[in-house]
Formats: C-alpha cells, structure tokens, sequence
C-alpha cells in the first residue's frame, strides 16, 4: 500500500525506534507528525526526517490526556486526517525491582507506558472510524510476552497491557476498518538502555537489534493493505541474551 498522502503521528518520535520509524515513513512519501517530551531533542529528529521527507513535530507529555486531546484536534485541523499512529513512547526506572522500586516509580511507568498510549489511542479513534480507515501500532516489547528480569515488573506489566489493549481495539473496532499491531521487540539498541541499573557494553549493544531495523518493521506494517491486520510481531536478536542465560544454566 503507498504511504504517500497518508498522515502519520508517532510518540516518542525524538530518539530510537519512534525516529527510525518516522525516517522511514518519510522517505515512503508519508507527512509525518512526530512527537516528544524534549524540544532539544524534537528539533534535532525534525532535521533527520525532514531531509527525508515531509514533516511537523509536536512537543508532548502523552500521560497529559488534555495535551494529547488537543495535539490530535490540532493535526486534524491542519490535516484533516489521521491514517496511521504510531505509539513508540515509553519509559522505565533505575530502581525497577521490587525491592528498591518506588510508589512514584511505579505510576510514571504506567502514565507513560499504557494510560499515555491509550490517551492517544482514544485521540484518534473518532477521526479514524469517521475514515472507516486507521492502522494503530503499539510499541509493546519482548517482555510484554515473556516478563524479563532485566525489564522489571513495571515495565513488564505495562508491556504485557498494551498487547491487550491492542486486541481490544481489534476486537472492536474491526468493523470501523481500523486495525491494531502490538510489536514485541527483544533488545533495541536505543538510549532507553541507558536507564538500565547497569547499561549494555558497547560490545553487546552492537549485537542487538538496532534502531533503523524497527524503522524498517513500523514501515513493513505500515504498508499492509488495509485489508490484512498483523495482530501481533515478535522480533528479537538473533543474539539473544535472555536465550544465551537459559542455555548456559542448562550447561552448567
């Protein structure tokens, strides 16, 4: 399916699978509507997707129902359309364990992980069913499915939430001819990393899954035709190390 004449809004659009995805789009010939909690770092993508393709950014808190309420209203009003949305962003703690993780902790996980992404998942949906007409891709993760020490119960349980949500939207709106994709990824190497008790080397960073590979994933699904819904995408390193500790406590 072309992208060219679609309206694209991706969150967390500023850095690591939200930009790579955005680049991607763009250079498909998508207007892309990225948006991000930084303006710093919203300028600097808006300079990468631009020199690809067309392209606006938004400055965004999504666990704020009302900004995001009003940032959809406003790209309707400059577009009049919201084919695709793309809710790639996220967070996750230092102190992620249950032992050391805060009550505070916890509930910035969750605005941010899954009350923001359904904010923007109920933003769109108006315009969307009005079109008869939208795709919807939740960045879920890995863990999502298979819960992670490394992730922490935070982020696994709102991880694991969004693919739920993600059907929900299937189970309801596939008459309105909207579909929705949660994809799972493994490790990415993006500077969410760097919030990690103890972040990657560069070593292992280099074997991971890299940000441009998801931007080729979002865009893949993206170029589905609007009668095929992907419910669910996996995609991990083929170095995997949650499959490595498995297998060398078997050895040992």
């Amino acid at each position: 399916m072309s992208l060219k004449g679609k309206v694209a809004w991706i969150t967390g659009g500023g850095s690591g699978i939200g930009l790579a995805g955005a680049i991607e789009l763009a250079k498909a010939g998508a207007h892309v509507v990225i948006s991000g909690r930084t303006a710093a770092t919203n300028a600097s993508a808006l300079k990468q997707v631009q020199a690809r393709g067309s392209a606006e950014v938004l400055q965004l808190e999504v666990g704020d129902n009302k900004a995001v309420l009003k940032a959809a209203a406003d790209i309707l009003l400059r577009h009049k359309r919201i084919d695709i949305l793309i809710n790639s962003a996220g967070t996750n703690l230092g102190k992620r364990h249950l032992g050391n993780m805060s009550v505070e902790g916890w509930d910035d996980v969750v605005r941010i992980n899954l009350s923001g992404l359904f904010y923007c998942c109920q933003a769109v949906l108006p315009a969307m069913r009005a079109q008869k007409d939208g795709l919807i891709i939740n960045v879920s993760s890995w863990a999502g499915r298979y819960p992670s020490m490394l992730t922490g119960p935070a982020y696994n349980a709102t991880k694991r939430a969004v693919i739920a949500l993600s059907e929900s939207i299937n189970l309801e709106e596939c008459i309105n001819g909207i579909r929705a994709t949660s994809v799972l990824p493994g490790e990415v190497a993006t500077p969410i990393l760097e919030k990690r008790p103890v972040p990657p080397s560069n070593e292992e960073r280099a074997k991971m899954l890299q940000a441009e590979d998801l931007g080729q994933t979002l865009l893949f699904l993206a170029s589905m035709p609007a009668r095929a819904c992907v419910n669910e995408l996996i995609i991990s390193p083929t170095w995997n190390r949650l499959y490595i500790g498995g297998l060398e406590k078997a050895k040992a």
